[in-house]
């Protein structure tokens, strides 16, 4: 069976920027959605530019969270744009916008001055801090919003650095949970006919990401340190060195920790009364970890692999991205194609979920800047649904 298109029907004008909000229209899309992306006319979308590396004139990271929307060019400084883009929303289902307060409020896109006009609309507000915050109003990018949720303390190896999460966590979990959001405000207005204002923090979506660690102060009253590849509370647990790379092994409890020494001749270790119970071998890390780092220097990644998949030591090699791109598997089932009118061999990831045994096709490619102006704004012009243009698309 294929993949259901849920949201088919659904109107989705997105006038975010960067990456939080383009992957929550992005997510939208993939499920169905009818999304325009609505930028700057030139340049566009900021985040276009954001390169190296590019690929095909655009920034990558611009073009994994545009995929499957239509681009409106459209200068909302103007009153013609805004009287335009009243012309998109009078028919559409969900606004997605990112600007800061000031801006919206030039804009005329607030909940107070959208919500008598437009009842029925889902407006998901794009935020860096909530309201309340003493930061409330400031400019939030992803690096700064892990430092001020304590995810950067958490990261890298001990005694070390903070070190930034390696890719944009937050921005992304931002996105993912205005996805979230939409979808459970579309759900209550199918059951009471009225729209609803959604926000969405990065500050928010960070201290998330820090739960446990934020449960573990509370608990302890200690500051979480951090644990490079490994995690406080388990041992071992975290990258081993091979001869060719490093392979990451979780041996979570004490069956697991007697599998990994028996595959690894580590006897003395399996025997040693101190290190029976995780808590034993906790207390006792540094000495586990050596023995264990000694053992492991023997073997390449793959062989250390095969050994310990073998003895049902779950495990996995740390890969470059390169190596995963390029890995047969992930193309096959990950990695989905679409025909790109300037990238001859352009994929993009999937959507990660997977419904009556089918993911999400793959969509139309990230547009150019004002791709689908000249349509929509004909469309506009002579009173009719611009929406309808794609409605089938």
């Amino acid at each position: 069976m294929t993949f259901p298109q849920s949201l088919h029907g659904i109107r989705v004008l997105d006038l975010s920027l960067n990456l939080a909000g383009p992957f929550a229209g992005q997510i939208l899309a993939d499920l169905g959605a009818t999304v325009i992306k609505v930028e700057r006319p030139g340049a566009g979308d900021p985040a276009r530019a954001w390169a190296p590396p590019a690929w095909g004139g655009e920034g990558t990271l611009f073009l994994c969270a545009n995929r499957g929307k239509k681009s409106l060019a459209l200068e909302l400084d103007s009153d013609e744009g805004r009287e335009r883009l009243h012309g998109l929303l009078a028919y559409s289902d969900v606004l997605i916008q990112a600007f800061r307060p000031d801006v919206a409020e030039r804009f005329g896109l607030t909940e107070a001055l959208l919500r008598p006009r437009y009842p029925r609309l889902i407006f998901c507000d794009v935020v860096a801090f909530n309201p309340e915050s003493e930061a409330a109003g400031r400019p939030g990018y992803d690096p700064l919003l892990q430092a001020h949720a304590g995810l950067l303390s958490v990261t890298g190896m001990r005694g070390g650095e903070p070190v930034r999460v390696g890719t944009s966590v937050v921005d992304l979990g931002t996105g993912m949970w205005g996805a979230l959001g939409i979808l459970a405000a579309l759900r209550s207005r199918d059951q009471d006919g009225h729209g609803a204002h959604v926000r969405i923090s990065l500050e928010d979506t960070a201290m998330t990401w820090m739960g446990y660690h934020l449960q573990s102060a509370l608990a302890t009253g200690q500051t979480p340190e951090p644990m490079g590849t490994g995690l406080g509370m388990i041992c071992p647990y975290g990258a081993f060195p091979t001869s060719d790379g490093s392979l990451m092994i979780a041996a979570a409890n004490n069956a697991l920790f007697q599998r990994l020494c028996g595959a690894l001749g580590l006897d003395a270790l399996a025997g040693d009364p101190e290190l029976q119970t995780n808590p034993g071998r906790v207390a006792h890390r540094d000495r586990v970890e050596a023995a264990v780092s000694a053992a492991t220097r023997a073997f390449t990644r793959q062989t250390l692999e095969g050994l310990l998949v073998e003895a049902g030591v779950p495990c996995a090699q740390v890969r470059t991205a390169l190596e995963v791109a390029q890995d047969p598997t992930v193309q096959a089932s990950f990695l989905r194609a679409e025909p790109h009118p300037e990238i001859d061999d352009y994929r993009a990831p999937a959507l990660p979920v997977v419904i009556r045994g089918g993911r999400a096709p793959a969509g139309s490619p990230p547009p150019s800047v004002g791709k689908h102006s000249e349509a929509i704004l004909t469309a506009l012009g002579d009173g009719s649904d611009p929406w309808a243009l794609f409605m089938e698309s």
